[in-house]
């Protein structure tokens, strides 16, 4: 009901399974979810952007209906390079030789990987509500700390962080979501089923546990900057425009970077969809 006129798909990809859903036609635009939700999060934008689009909302290995692997030690198969290869083998599978790429919060990072590695192929690429995450990591302070909690409760040595998880249950998902009781009214009720069925709180530890040791590694070593089209967005309630300077941010990684703050705390897609559709809108069009 989410997501009228979409068809879903499984694809196996070279290292996981990944759940799908597309519908459009056009020029090939990958959605990428964030924590702790799923493709679902996407269903006040796709259905539109998909008059235009050819839209396809994948859900991140780990998250949603894709598989969750156990994690390596080295937490490999949750880094963000791993992550990335599947979104370019689903779009290679799908016919989609190059295509836009928008990502929220840890699909965003995804996002970002996916343009280091796979940069002839991403047409543009837009991220919300995040900065880079080694910039994010090396600034760290005690108000990002105190905001950020979960980045470092979720990367301590398993299975403490999985225990903790489990004996909270799905409320801690809602909280997170929310940021508060007012904030729910953002989501509709039918998402959010969605989110607590398909938590996995060990997938969620090493996707986290991952982007603090080897996705850093990764980033550490990259020298040149992203050569496509770069539009941030964040909310204007959030963490990011409090803690940081994003566009300076993102333009320390890329050559080409557009964007602003929007209305809103950080879940972009469902608080304020109708100003992100415009945004994207006319960002696509101009790399037409």
């Amino acid at each position: 009901m989410l997501f009228k006129g979409f068809s879903s798909r499984k694809i196996r990809t070279s290292g996981a399974t990944i759940n799908l859903r597309t519908a459009g036609e056009g020029p090939a635009v990958l959605l990428l979810h964030g924590y702790p939700e799923t493709h679902a999060m996407w269903h006040k934008v796709a259905p539109q952007l998909a008059r235009d689009y050819t839209v396809v909302c994948a859900d991140l290995r780990g998250y949603g209906d894709s598989s969750k692997p156990k994690g390596l030690p080295d937490h490999s198969n949750y880094s963000k390079r791993a992550m990335a290869l599947d979104m370019a083998e689903v779009m290679s599978a799908l016919g989609h030789r190059r295509f836009h790429v928008v990502g929220h919060d840890r699909g965003g990072r995804v996002a970002h990987r996916l343009a280091r590695d796979h940069g002839a192929r991403v047409r543009s690429l837009t991220v919300l509500d995040i900065s880079p995450t080694l910039k994010m990591y090396d600034s760290s302070n005690m108000q990002f700390a105190k905001a950020y909690y979960h980045w470092f409760f979720l990367i301590q040595e398993a299975p403490l962080p999985e225990r903790m998880l489990a004996d909270m249950g799905p409320d801690y998902i809602l909280k997170r979501l929310g940021r508060g009781k007012a904030g729910l009214k953002f989501f509709s009720k039918a998402a959010m089923r969605e989110y607590v069925r398909c938590f996995n709180a060990h997938s969620t530890c090493e996707d986290y546990r991952a982007a603090a040791t080897i996705d850093l590694v990764h980033d550490r070593k990259e020298k040149s900057k992203l050569k496509m089209p770069v539009l941030a967005l964040w909310g204007k309630q959030g963490v990011i425009e409090a803690l940081f300077d994003c566009l300076a941010d993102w333009r320390e990684v890329a050559l080409d970077v557009r964007g602003r703050a929007l209305p809103c705390g950080h879940f972009i897609p469902e608080e304020r969809p109708e100003e992100l559709l415009a945004e994207l809108r006319r960002f696509l069009k101009a790399q037409a």
